[in-house]
């Protein structure tokens, strides 16, 4: 749950426009909307070991006024050459923040790039997934997805199966305390416009380093870019965008962290405003209190720059409480 306080009413902010991204009817706001206190979701994880072949995974998002499956996949246990394979409906492994869930971010709200490209949601569909890893000393991963394609943002033609993922994924430990992550990533699906099927492709470029302090103490340094070419009729639109954040791990109890959030490129049609289009940036700082492993509360301010209302500029200041609580068995999280 959260305690928001912002600059601007709950109704106008709820018609906010993000230039070439996001129009006003497009601007789906699931979490922290309200000005006040929002009961953002609560979420049931399941998991069982089905046979000596496959595990079954189960996560359900209980919003106040909706019920919906975030996940429901089977995973093999044990196949040759070190394969794997996950069918369902699950979250893609493109890039380096689509995989993992809202409550496990480092800053409680989505990364803009990954909004104006994918929305809340990101890419989460029915598909399959198989990754392979590498019988090299160091991690090495491969992976490719067949999914529905049904993210209207970038994709949506769903006459058919119409998303393909493919990605590179890779870490080395440098010394005794850095570990550097890095990983490429390609999304090709349809969208359609006016009945006609076009081409969406979706670049992407993460790098994470790890720099352990001691037991508790922790500093990261985690960066995505996202490219999106996506033919629109005749039109060719050119979008990318970036996050950059830093996390210092003070200790098991503190963290405290900046994140800097670009729309770096923007070649589309942006006839329908009037205002400055260019420099469409948000920064984050936040500080977080966890008393024990399974609770947190986390203090944000964020000066957005991205959006625009009633065709004009907005620069929204937003102050921001959350609280999560995490109850019964709970594998650890990916860093």
């Amino acid at each position: 749950m959260s305690a928001v306080s912002r600059n601007v009413d709950n109704t106008v902010y709820n018609s906010f426009e993000i230039p070439g991204f996001l129009a006003s009817e497009d601007a789906e706001l699931p979490f922290n909307a309200d000005k006040g206190f929002n009961l953002n979701y609560a979420e049931v994880a399941m998991h069982s070991t089905v046979d000596p072949y496959f595990d079954a995974f189960a996560v359900f998002h209980l919003h106040p006024a909706a019920f919906e499956i975030e996940e429901a996949y089977v995973k093999t246990r044990a196949l040759p050459y070190a394969l794997s394979v996950k069918a369902g409906k699950f979250k893609s492994a493109f890039g380096r923040i689509n995989a993992k869930h809202h409550h496990t971010w480092h800053f409680d709200s989505q990364p803009i790039i990954y909004k104006s490209l994918f929305g809340p949601d990101a890419i989460s569909d029915p598909g399959i997934q198989l990754q392979w890893v590498a019988p090299t000393d160091t991690y090495l991963m491969v992976g490719v997805e067949a999914m529905q394609g049904t993210n209207g943002r970038s994709f949506g033609d769903t006459k058919s199966n119409n998303l393909y993922v493919g990605y590179l994924k890779s870490s080395v430990d440098v010394g005794d305390n850095l570990s550097i992550l890095g990983g490429v990533s390609i999304a090709h699906g349809t969208n359609v416009d006016n009945n006609t099927s076009n081409p969406t492709n979706v670049y992407g470029a993460d790098l994470t380093l790890r720099e352990q302090l001691g037991s508790y103490s922790a500093l990261i340094w985690q960066s995505e870019y996202l490219y999106r070419n996506k033919d629109v009729g005749t039109r060719k639109d050119k979008q990318a965008g970036l996050y950059s954040e830093l996390i210092y791990q003070i200790d098991n109890n503190y963290a405290t962290g900046f994140r800097y959030d670009a729309i770096t490129k923007n070649d589309t049609d942006l006839t329908a405003y009037t205002v400055d289009t260019n420099n469409l940036r948000r920064y984050t700082a936040m500080v977080e209190y966890k008393p024990f492993p399974m609770s947190r509360l986390r203090l944000s301010y964020t000066n957005d720059q991205t959006k625009v209302i009633s065709n004009k500029r907005k620069t929204i200041n937003e102050v921001m409480l959350t609280l999560n609580i995490a109850a019964g068995a709970h594998g650890a999280h990916d860093y």
